[in-house]
């Protein structure tokens, strides 16, 4: 079973999930909004990509921040990404502890869900 965690509002997150509905493939749904997330979670994460990967520096969350509340470690992105769960690059798709997807690319969801 996959995880699909994000924020149900997100231009990205809507053709991910119509990508996946169209296709077959189910998912339970991780609202970060709703639900939030949780350092073990994020840290898990972290030993699969590199917090420059999981923080979504062209959103509008990240944006808005103040230069001196820009995490320059992955400490400081873990408790961002805690704090404010919409910097989080989304959709991000977990199977069994292991993420198998960020972001979303057509092709690339070809690839990894046809398998």
């Amino acid at each position: 079973m996959y995880t699909l965690y994000a924020i149900p509002n997100c231009d990205t997150v809507k053709k991910a999930r119509t990508w996946l509905a169209d296709n077959d493939v189910a998912y339970q749904f991780h609202d970060y909004k709703k639900q939030g997330i949780d350092r073990a979670t994020i840290e898990r994460w972290l030993t699969q990509k590199s917090w420059e990967e999981l923080v979504n520096r062209a959103g509008a969350t990240w944006k808005k921040l103040p230069d001196n509340e820009k995490p320059t470690d992955a400490e400081g992105a873990i408790a961002l990404m805690v704090e404010k769960t919409s910097v989080i690059r989304r959709p991000l798709i977990e199977s069994n502890g292991r993420i198998v997807a960020l972001g979303f690319k057509a092709d690339d969801y070809v690839n990894t869900f046809s398998a």
